[in-house]
């Protein structure tokens, strides 16, 4: 018996399966989809089967065993291994890449090298013969931090010692240790008889286990029943009146309880949605769907009746969310409608969380998977709908490899199961709204709100003529009036600012210097509440400066706004208010989203004051105002997508207001008024936004009218990262066909990150045949020659920002 296995060895010559022997003994353990250790060079390491077969092409001598079998069951089911096959093309990633990434990183393995004693340990220099002690192995790290490698390279010569490599793996399964009382009176009887009459205590214990014969109970537990301490149980356990056991018990993600929701009564246009979805399930069709619905207008409680069918029918869903922030409130409606069915992943949970919720989801324990991205790849064996909310979101494509769209996987997941998707959006991305005007998907509209409330009332406020008439705060009169107002009727606000920190960089007034990160071309941000200066791509920070590095004038200032200087100047300006913040800085710990959002929502604050993270799938009823505090900051970045995404923002956030009874109301300010993406948001008018903003991209030939793919090049030589990235260019000019354009290579925005400096060039096309071909050699040439040289190349082919 002969299985394929591929390996977990990123690199160009080994991205293929390899044969090896499958021993007598393992014959009926292993099956396609298990993990195994199997030699590799000197080591074992971990690798996937992926097929069993009979024959080999490989000499029967030079074939080498399976060393392990990790898994009992499989973990990749047989579609998980097809669409990491479809990844590997479609992607352009190593096939270990995109099989590794389908599992929750406790599965991923950790490798550990050991030092293994292979004769007496008398043969060792004195110094390792104290490390090693009375162990016969000890870990590879030891040895490095006594600085012992060279007599260890020594001994290896001699045969002393070996090298081990353990491939462990990270999540273990959590059990609770337990007690049982035997299932033997008679013997129960005994041992209560043959106990010291001193020992009274444990005479009375055995006289109660007596009346409770094979019970299992929690020992703590136990000790506060019967008021004894635990040397006296493990007394009686040691006599054998009992005994201790371990039972697996899952992790609980979920913090609280909640209250069973049931289904509610739909509008016409949420009817007429449900009533198509539900035929393209029964009919097993594989159609893709885009709700189209304004913010408020109920798609949630679409999706909840729709999976109540799959589940009615056996069936299991998955619904993707964008952001971690959201997950907690939209976990909260599924597990009140759908109980214990309900499994949920994303990064906010522990390894050994994840673990769990995976593990409950291959065994068929819950019928609904609710997470973030990563939630696509769940493991279930008979999907019956496929959801992604808030579709539009740029966080549903991975960054780096293997570089997939959530949107595509889940597509090629429906085609496989032949079931529908739903595309969930109040503002869908120009490519879906593009696909559904051409049929390629089935558009699904809801225009008006669930409650037939009205969209909240929207201004926006010129923040050039606040500043001619002597308003230098960061709050314009009109929004601040209306704070005012809010504070005084007892009702909540929110403000949105796009930047955490306290200001977004530290210039001197007398030479204009502005403090760069040392590894990247990027300006430092400064944080007030620890005084320091951060850079957010590498994570550098020094203290600020007192003077300019330059000049070392003393006339250095901070620029710009951050979150932080904003909570600062509400405290200034309404110090009454009690305030929240919300951004990456304040939602490091595990579980403050959630602590945050409920502290809002029970009023023990008036003001939620956040980045991106608060923009979306809120739904707070006493929330009456949103401000947007600077409108600019994603409308000027240098990317095609940017009037798309400031559109988008405008409108999830001014969502926010007025879902319920009390009216709302939305204030804008911003420095560019007039623009077509600002001006639209405020009546949340999607379609002629849509038609100007499909006129830019024709103009500008960008997508959905081309494709476009994002070669990168980095170096940590500026001239050699230059060199190749035009090697790149001059290859794909002479491979690609006339009809390509080809732009670059130039320097990307930010030229240097982490001490790299990064070149781009862009690929725009509507149809080239030989394109994925191409790329993949230009890839392998990388592979196999630049990589030696210490150049990186990434290709992305839909970047989601450029």
């Amino acid at each position: 018996m002969i299985a394929q296995v591929i390996v977990d060895v990123s690199a160009y010559p080994v991205d293929r399966p390899f044969d090896y022997l499958v021993p007598v003994e393992l014959r009926e353990l292993v099956e396609v989809g298990c993990r195994v250790k199997v030699p590799f060079g000197p080591r074992n390491v971990l690798g996937f089967i992926t097929a069993l077969q009979e024959q080999t092409d490989v000499p029967v001598d030079k074939i080498k065993p399976i060393a392990k079998v990790l898994d009992i069951e499989p973990v990749l089911t047989e579609e998980m291994l097809e669409l990491a096959k479809w990844m590997t093309v479609h992607t352009l990633c190593y096939e270990i890449d995109a099989l590794q990434v389908m599992l929750p990183s406790a599965l991923r393995a950790k490798y550990e090298k050991s030092i293994k004693l292979t004769a007496e340990l008398s043969n060792l220099p004195v110094e390792l013969q104290e490390l090693f002690g009375q162990k016969e192995m000890i870990p590879y790290k030891k040895v490095e931090a006594a600085n012992l490698l060279k007599p260890l390279k020594y001994c290896m010569n001699q045969g002393f010692v070996e090298q081990k490599t353990i491939v462990k793996q990270q999540g273990q399964v959590k059990a609770i240790r337990k007690v049982k009382v035997i299932d033997d009176i008679s013997k129960l009887q005994e041992i209560a008889i043959s106990i010291s009459s001193r020992a009274k205590k444990q005479v009375q214990v055995v006289q109660w286990m007596i009346e409770h014969v094979g019970e299992e109970f929690i020992p703590h537990e136990l000790c506060e029943t019967l008021d004894i301490t635990l040397a006296v149980l493990n007394a009686v356990v040691e006599k054998g009146a009992a005994q201790y056991f371990h039972e697996e018990i899952y992790r609980d993600p979920f913090a609280k309880d909640i209250k069973k929701s049931t289904a509610l009564t739909l509008t016409d246009e949420q009817h007429e949605a449900l009533r198509q979805i539900l035929k393209s399930m029964r009919e097993k069709k594989e159609t893709t769907f885009l709700l189209h619905g304004v913010t408020g207008s109920g798609k949630t409680e679409v999706y909840l009746q729709a999976i109540q069918e799959a589940i009615d029918n056996g069936q299991e869903a998955i619904v993707l969310v964008p952001e971690i922030s959201l997950t907690p409130q939209m976990t909260e409606r599924f597990r009140a409608r759908f109980g214990d069915l309900v499994a949920v992943m994303h990064s906010g949970l522990s390894k050994g969380e994840k673990y769990d919720e995976w593990r409950k989801i291959g065994r068929g324990e819950v019928k609904v998977a609710v997470g973030a991205r990563s939630a696509i790849f769940a493991p279930f064996k008979n999907l019956g709908l496929i959801i992604l909310d808030e579709e539009h979101e740029s966080t549903y494509k991975q960054e780096d490899t293997p570089r997939y769209h959530a949107r595509d996987i889940a597509i090629w997941r429906s085609q496989f199961h032949h079931c529908p998707v739903i595309l969930g959006s109040a503002t869908p991305s120009l490519e879906s709204f593009a696909r559904a005007k051409k049929n390629v998907y089935t558009l699904l509209t809801l225009s008006k709100r669930a409650k037939q409330q009205s969209l909240p009332a929207v201004q926006v406020i010129d923040m050039r003529e606040e500043l001619h008439s002597g308003n230098r705060s960061m709050f314009s009169t009109v929004l601040a009036d209306a704070i005012q107002i809010r504070l005084e009727r007892k009702e909540q606000i929110v403000l949105f600012l796009n930047r955490r920190g306290y200001s977004s960089f530290v210039l001197c007034r007398d030479c204009g210097t502005v403090v760069q990160c040392k590894n990247c071309d990027i300006s430092m941000t400064y944080h007030r509440s620890s005084e320091t200066l951060k850079c957010h791509y590498c994570g550098y920070e020094e203290h600020v400066p007192s003077e300019c590095p330059e000049c070392h004038s003393e006339h250095i200032r901070f620029f710009g706004t951050g979150t932080q200087k904003i909570e600062a100047e509400i405290h200034k300006v309404f110090p009454e208010a009690r305030v929240l913040r919300m951004d990456v800085d304040t939602t490091r710990q595990k579980g403050a989203h959630e602590r945050i959002l409920d502290d809002f929502g029970s009023g023990k604050a008036d003001i939620l004051l956040g980045t991106q993270m608060i923009a979306k799938g809120l739904d707070f009823p006493k929330i009456t105002l949103v401000g947007v505090l600077s409108a600019d900051t994603s409308l000027n970045l240098p990317d095609f997508r940017a009037a798309e995404r400031t559109f988008q923002l405008l409108t999830q956030v001014s969502g926010r207001a007025g879902r319920h009874d009390l009216p709302g109301e939305v204030i804008i300010q911003t420095y560019t008024p007039e623009h077509y993406a600002i001006q639209l948001s405020k009546e949340q008018h999607y379609e002629p936004f849509y038609e100007q903003e499909m006129a830019m991209r024709h103009k500008f030939a960008y997508p959905p009218y081309f494709y476009v793919v994002l070669i990168q090049v980095s170096h940590e030589d500026v001239l050699m990262a230059a060199e190749y990235a035009g090697k790149a260019m001059d290859w794909l000019k002479l491979k690609l066909s006339s009809q390509v354009g080809l732009i670059g290579p130039t320097a990307a925005s930010i030229s240097r990150i982490q001490n790299r400096y990064r070149y781009q060039c862009l690929i725009k096309y509507k149809k080239e045949p030989n394109l994925t071909e191409t790329l993949q050699q230009l890839i392998r040439m990388y592979r196999t020659e630049w990589i030696k040289k210490g150049v990186q190349l990434s290709v992305d082919l839909d970047p989601s920002s450029i």
